[in-house]
């Protein structure tokens, strides 16, 4: 598939002094991409075609006001991409397609040419380890309060969503909860959320052709317009952000392990530095306490039900 877009910028409406910003606050962007035909229907569907089983997720939760209920984990089986899109369209999932790039290269070629043109904008910023998640989901579908490890943006090319960013501090995220989520003992999904959270909440509408880039592990949530919304999602590491990680790991692994409470998250000099090498000694041994996410399906897409499911007998898988 051809990505004819690359010859001009994605970005439409940078201004010089956003290197500042890039990072360090949020930084709602416009972009190119709601034009590019990676996202048209016969694209996605001919994606969902192609997807392995271990390359999405489908998800559904009940209809609530504010943050969601606890999400179930799903399946497609013997459904073309036309009809899971339809289902999509009409009710109340959500598809991740976790690996899209390793279906469809072209892909790959729209990420590494986004983050090429940060890099050449923002002094400094050299990413690597860069992923696409790329999200289709129903009508008024809320994604639950959550923080990721990895720098993150969200970028929207249909349909309309709301986005509460928070800040990434105490009480909105607090460290040991972030220790857990990097040593894999806590979900993404499980952030402890309080809604009078949302009262110093940051709140964007993105439209299609709309981004946004918040600091490292803001929390944040979604909650999907009454269309059909297709976005994605990019994450990266630098060096920086590879420091943060480090010392948090080391932090988590003090704090379970050996009851420590106070604990620096400072990413320079002696305490840093006995910090990177514990990190790296139990993340490479038979320590490490991170383990394989254990799923449990237990529905189908379903055209015919109304919210797009169907139950199943549960079983698990791993990844």
């Amino acid at each position: 598939m051809n990505m004819n877009l690359m010859s001009d910028q994605i970005i439409t409406d940078w201004k010089p002094h956003y290197d500042k910003l890039f990072g360090n606050f949020s930084l709602a962007l416009s972009h190119r991409l709601a034009e590019s035909p990676l996202f048209t229907d016969e694209a996605l569907a001919s994606l969902i075609e192609r997807a392995p089983r271990d390359a999405y997720h489908v998800n559904y939760s009940q209809r609530t006001p504010g943050n969601p209920p606890k999400r179930r984990e799903g399946e497609i089986r013997g459904l073309s991409g036309k009809q899971v899109l339809e289902t999509v369209r009409n009710g109340n999932i959500w598809i991740n397609i976790v690996k899209p790039i390793e279906i469809e290269p072209a892909y790959g070629t729209m990420l590494d040419a986004l983050y090429d043109e940060f890099e050449g904008r923002v002094p400094g910023f050299h990413s690597y380890k860069r992923n696409l998640t790329l999200l289709i989901s129903s009508p008024n579908v809320s994604v639950k309060y959550h923080s990721d490890v990895p720098g993150q943006s969200l970028w929207q090319v249909r349909g309309t969503k709301t986005l509460y960013v928070y800040p990434n501090r105490q009480p909105f995220i607090s460290q040991p909860a972030l220790e857990k989520l990097i040593l894999g003992q806590l979900r993404e999904t499980d952030m402890p959320y309080e809604p009078w959270f949302d009262d110093y909440a940051e709140v964007h509408t993105l439209d299609a052709g709309k981004m946004i880039h918040w600091p490292l592990n803001g929390p944040h949530r979604v909650v999907n317009g009454d269309m059909l919304n297709v976005s994605f999602t990019t994450e990266h590491w630098t060096n920086e952000l590879r420091r943060h990680y480090a010392v948090n790991y080391a932090n988590g692994v003090l704090r379970s392990k050996l009851g420590m409470q106070k604990l620096s998250q400072q990413t320079t000099g002696l305490s840093y530095l006995s910090k990177l090498g514990l990190a790296g000694a139990v993340k490479f041994s038979p320590l490490n306490p991170q383990k394989k996410k254990v799923y449990t399906v237990d529905f189908r897409v379903d055209p015919s039900n109304p919210e797009g499911i169907a139950d199943i007998e549960s079983y698990t898988f791993a990844k």
